[in-house]
């Protein structure tokens, strides 16, 4: 084999006559699309560039609006005490002996004065008559002294010993009157007996307690006022009292004192109660209003109640701009079915639906409420929150109510 004919050979279709159609086909191609591409340049087009889309601003949120009218609302200071007695004392022994008869039963109704048991008698009445026997031969010896003394017959000193015995004789007469009177146990004031812890033939010492003696007409309701509202409480204001068996009555503030407690930093308050017939027990619990004056206030839903960034406690309203505005507010009395706020204008268009999702300052589309939810289902009678049940504060004196539960309120981002 030679080596020309070992040589590899190019294939080649040059002298096939349909090999560059395919050419021309793609080039023609690629020629009309430039030409279509550029054909917005070289030809104008005849109709008019639209113009560029305005910018699409937020559309404001619908909230819900209640116009509100403030009303006067009275201020009240409300506490719970205990209903303490007039005066309340053991009924002690003021001799000792063995007692003779008891004449009262526990649960009596006393006088001042009634006799409530007498002790036995039989060695007073031996140490009064020989006390008064000793008195009659003193005064003997005193005149027969001063008779001698008017004859020149006695001596000045003998008179003045005979007078000083017959002191010492009148002293011990006196004494056993005394210790003859101690012998009978009387009621020291009007009162109940509450305990009677005696009995015929028993023996008593002196200064034992035998009875204790409760008068409750009138009353005394202490309680205790926190230091922030010590200024609104003062001697003479009148006050309503309710107590825990459901009997109501009218009293007078007496007293307030003037140094704080060291352990709860309350000062403590009395509230006299007539209670002429008695009927009211002492120890019981009892709830205290004071009226302290008006202010005006607006009746809401605890439900639109908000939180503004600093955790302060506010109601969201709208002005006249139909902005948000957001009031700062203090509760002036709270109820079973709303609450009574102060802070915001006397009219005022309150947010009571979405008020969540609205800040301070931004623009909304506020719309009539046409629920009236919000409307007092009685005249307000107090200034400050309270709660509907009075507690058994018998284990002490009585506490400051707290706020009626509320809805809680939704913090403002």
């Amino acid at each position: 084999m030679s080596d020309t004919s070992q040589e590899r050979k190019t294939l080649s279709f040059d002298s096939d006559a349909g090999s560059k159609r395919s050419k021309f086909i793609a080039g023609g191609i690629a020629v009309l699309i430039g030409l279509w591409m550029g054909s917005g340049y070289i030809i104008p087009s005849e109709e008019t560039e639209a113009a560029a889309p305005a910018p699409i601003s937020p559309k404001a949120v619908t909230v819900a609006v209640r116009r509100s009218q403030a009303d006067n609302v009275t201020q009240v200071f409300v506490a719970e005490g205990q209903a303490l007695p007039d005066r309340d004392t053991m009924v002690r022994a003021e001799s000792g002996g063995e007692i003779a008869e008891v004449l009262v039963a526990k649960g009596a109704v006393l006088e001042a004065g009634d006799l409530i048991a007498r002790l036995s008698t039989t060695s007073r009445d031996s140490d009064l008559a020989r006390a008064r026997e000793e008195l009659n031969r003193a005064q003997r010896e005193y005149d027969n002294a001063e008779a001698l003394l008017e004859r020149g017959v006695s001596t000045v000193d003998r008179v003045s010993q005979a007078r000083a015995t017959l002191a010492s004789a009148q002293a011990s007469v006196t004494t056993a009157e005394e210790a003859l009177n101690n012998t009978e146990i009387r009621a020291p004031f009007p009162g109940r007996l509450e305990m009677l812890d005696i009995s015929a033939g028993e023996f008593v010492s002196t200064g034992e307690d035998i009875a204790r003696l409760v008068d409750n007409t009138p009353l005394t309701i202490q309680v205790q006022v926190p230091q922030q509202a010590l200024k609104d409480i003062k001697e003479g204001q009148e006050a309503e009292v309710t107590f825990i068996t459901g009997a109501e009555a009218q009293g007078e503030v007496q007293f307030v004192s003037s140094s704080a407690s060291a352990e709860t930093r309350t000062f403590t308050a009395e509230i006299r109660v007539e209670n002429t017939d008695g009927v009211i027990p002492a120890g019981i619990s009892a709830r205290v209003r004071i009226p302290t004056g008006e202010t005006r206030a607006h009746f809401v839903s605890p439900a639109i109640l908000s939180l503004d960034t600093n955790g302060t406690l506010g109601v969201k309203t709208v002005n006249g701009e139909s902005k948000v505005v957001f009031n700062k507010i203090a509760i002036v009395r709270a109820q079973t079915d709303g609450i009574w706020i102060a802070g915001l204008p006397d009219q005022a268009e309150i947010i009571t639906i979405g008020q969540g999702f609205v800040n301070d300052g931004e623009t909304v589309n506020p719309q009539a409420e046409t629920s009236t939810e919000d409307t007092p289902k009685e005249q307000p009678m107090t200034g400050v929150p309270e709660t509907d049940e009075l507690e058994d504060t018998s284990a002490g004196a009585g506490q400051i109510t707290g706020s009626a539960e509320a809805a809680q309120p939704e913090r403002v981002e």
